[in-house]
């Protein structure tokens, strides 16, 4: 499991590097496509419960989103979020085949809401002045604290975190989870030291502690449906929702960090 994890990571790093680089229209494609793929394995995993997405809605609501973060003079945003939210109610009124109609209703919104804007906000930061900056402090700060936090955690985890929602989480990982993080926020840091050391050590702890939510976030998703990966893209690493699960809780936590320091 290990070695293929490895081996899938080592295959999807350079794209991201690449993308991550480019900016601009390329950026902003790749993560849309990801937001979109990832739509679709959330509204897959909630029909493993007998919950029926809309994935018309659903997908329309995320690719507006996308777009706003990228181009908001276009104002979609608010025209997205009424549209969604009148047309996926709408939409229940014609079904036959579902049988919680406010479920589904409530998923398509919150569904599209939350992947939309989660990976939006990371399109919007790359937009940002320093914005190449930014995404790597979010991105290498996310992937250190997931690494760290899974050998810590393998080799000295004892203590449980919250096995109500992930049972496999421990408080030894999470520790080791703040040095990934740590790790992460100084390396960029020492490349480009503009964002200042005394942000990059803020970061390096609260980047770790919302990845663990998002990660958990979508855990408890995952066990209420009975699903143990969102879908099988990714050899040893599920789909796209579950390597984006931290990414959507840090995304939008270090966008509004960049807005609130100017």
């Amino acid at each position: 499991m290990l070695r293929t994890r490895i081996i899938t990571a080592l295959i999807a790093l350079p794209i991201a590097i690449g993308v991550t680089f480019a900016g601009g229209i390329w950026f902003f494609g790749v993560v849309t496509i990801i937001a979109l793929i990832t739509g679709w394995e959330f509204s897959q995993m909630m029909k493993a419960k007998g919950y029926y997405v809309i994935h018309a809605i659903l997908l329309a609501f995320i690719a507006m989103l996308m777009v706003d973060a990228f181009y908001p003079a276009l104002g979609l945003l608010e025209i997205g979020i009424s549209l969604t939210l009148l047309c996926s109610l709408v939409w229940q009124l014609f079904r036959t085949n579902s049988s919680i109609p406010t479920a589904d209703w409530a998923l398509t919104v919150a569904g599209g809401l939350y992947i939309g804007w989660g990976l939006g906000r990371l399109v919007a930061l790359r937009q940002l002045p320093d914005g190449l900056t930014w995404v790597w402090l979010a991105l290498l700060a996310t992937w250190g604290a997931d690494t760290f936090a899974y050998l810590v955690g393998r080799t000295l985890g004892r203590h449980k975190l919250w096995p109500r929602h992930s049972p496999k989480k421990t408080w030894e990982g999470l520790g080791g989870g703040i040095l990934g993080g740590l790790i992460g926020t100084a390396i960029v840091t020492a490349i480009n030291p503009a964002l200042g050391w005394t942000d990059a050590i803020i970061l390096g702890v609260i980047i770790p502690i919302a990845g663990l939510f998002g990660d958990i976030s979508i855990s408890m998703m995952k066990r209420h449906v009975g699903v143990k990966d969102s879908s099988m893209l990714f050899p040893g690493h599920g789909g796209f929702l579950d390597r984006s699960d931290s990414v959507l809780f840090v995304s939008i936590v270090v966008y509004y960090y960049a807005f609130l320091i100017g």
